[in-house]
């Protein structure tokens, strides 16, 4: 059985996308389509294509043929599927505020709006699966995000410094984080218009001058309203983007996002991975369904300090691994230079995507060339090297 094969993945088109990032890597042509992720993995919704002697073939459906042969015994019989969905992301528009359930919650929700018989691809629906989806990023351009609220102290300044939120300041100091969010995302749409509203006058003028930096919250609360279509309904994500952290990641800098954490993507392009699910509890930025009550039982009320990695880069000088508690996924960056060569064995399925350069990936039994753009996937067993001719750079994927 080959152990190493072509994967070529699934661009998806949301309206926050960039229109050259994702074409221009995998050197496809440029037009006017947002090309928001190319999805590297074998989740349903949009299986990578894998290139075997026989023809294309569904991931997905590949592995379901073979499980323990390319997931390996225990990846197979503890999860039973790819564990892990592996993606590259250009944010040009705010990606809609969100928090994911944990395990245990999603699978109570799953089965709640099952048994209600809510359609999986109702707009209103909460849970499209019952998997958590832990996940994480590594910058690959500056990158700037919401994560989590601010240390009390900053809240505290903020709601004391912006007039718009004096009257809040008691809310906070009285019952906390859970009571400050719950007033603003309870409140009417008239309420929060005319609260916000004064705010937001302040603010436009400035942004199209130019004169506010990203750094601010302002940047971003005036941003999410010149790039809305219905500029009469004030968005209540722009009270988020007050309380949360405003987080700059630089390149190959990493940030994790577990169960709980309120976050969203600014700005920037990125290598995600996450748990191999679909659930998002969405608090703001999005036309989309908020479901208030259902979204406050799964929000981690409590400050924040952000964790940006830089990763472990191994004993041997080329891979740098981004470790996080997920059971699901381990990413990790192979920066390969001229006359170097990385060794490793799969313990279970990987995928690998090289974002600079060119590489070729080999075994006993199979030589592949991986250009920049192109993805490999490696099953359990593999006992592969990766040389260069020049230098390149690639991000893996797999299950620790």
């Amino acid at each position: 059985m080959a152990k190493i094969f072509s994967l070529e993945g699934k661009i998806q088109n949301y309206v926050w996308g960039g229109t050259e990032y994702i074409p221009n890597l995998l050197g496809v042509e440029v037009n006017e389509k947002h090309c928001a992720e190319y999805w590297l993995g074998a989740h349903v919704n949009a299986s990578s294509i894998l290139k075997t002697s026989e023809g294309g073939q569904a991931l997905n459906e590949y592995i379901d043929l073979n499980k323990t042969e390319v997931l390996g015994k225990e990846i197979s019989e503890v999860f039973g599927i790819l564990p892990f969905l592996f993606k590259v992301l250009d944010v040009n528009d705010m990606l809609s505020i969100q928090v994911h359930p944990t395990k245990i919650e999603a699978e109570k929700g799953f089965k709640r709006e099952n048994e209600k018989g809510i359609p999986l691809n109702a707009a209103h629906r909460n849970y499209k699966d019952d998997n958590h989806k832990p996940e994480i990023m590594v910058a690959l351009s500056e990158f700037w995000l919401l994560h989590g609220f601010l240390p009390k102290d900053k809240l505290t300044n903020v709601l004391n410094s912006i007039p718009e939120f004096t009257h809040l300041l008691h809310v906070f100091e009285e019952k906390g984080y859970f009571g400050l969010y719950k007033t603003v995302m309870e409140q009417s749409e008239g309420a929060s218009n005319q609260i916000l509203q004064p705010l937001v006058d302040r603010l436009l003028p400035l942004y199209k001058a130019g004169e506010l930096d990203k750094s601010s919250p302002g940047y971003w609360a005036a941003k999410a309203v010149d790039t809305s279509k219905d500029k009469s309904i004030l968005d209540k994500g722009i009270y988020s983007i007050y309380f949360f952290n405003v987080v700059k990641v630089d390149k190959g800098e990493a940030v994790f996002q577990d169960a709980g954490i309120p976050h969203a993507y600014l700005e920037g392009q990125n290598m995600e991975l996450m748990a191999n699910s679909d659930n998002v509890l969405r608090g703001g930025l999005t036309p989309k369904h908020v479901d208030v009550p259902e979204l406050l039982k799964h929000v981690a009320f409590e400050e924040t300090n952000p964790n940006i990695m830089l990763g472990e880069l191994q004993e041997d000088g080329i891979e740098r691994i981004y470790k996080s508690p997920a059971p699901d996924f381990e990413l990790s960056q192979i920066a390969i230079s001229s006359g170097e060569k990385y060794q490793s064995k799969a313990k279970t399925a990987q995928i690998m995507i090289v974002i600079e350069g060119e590489i070729k990936i080999s075994d006993r039994e199979t030589s592949l060339i991986v250009k920049q753009g192109e993805s490999a996937f490696l099953i359990a067993g593999s006992n592969y090297k990766i040389s260069t001719a020049s230098s390149a750079i690639v991000y893996k994927a797999t299950a620790p």
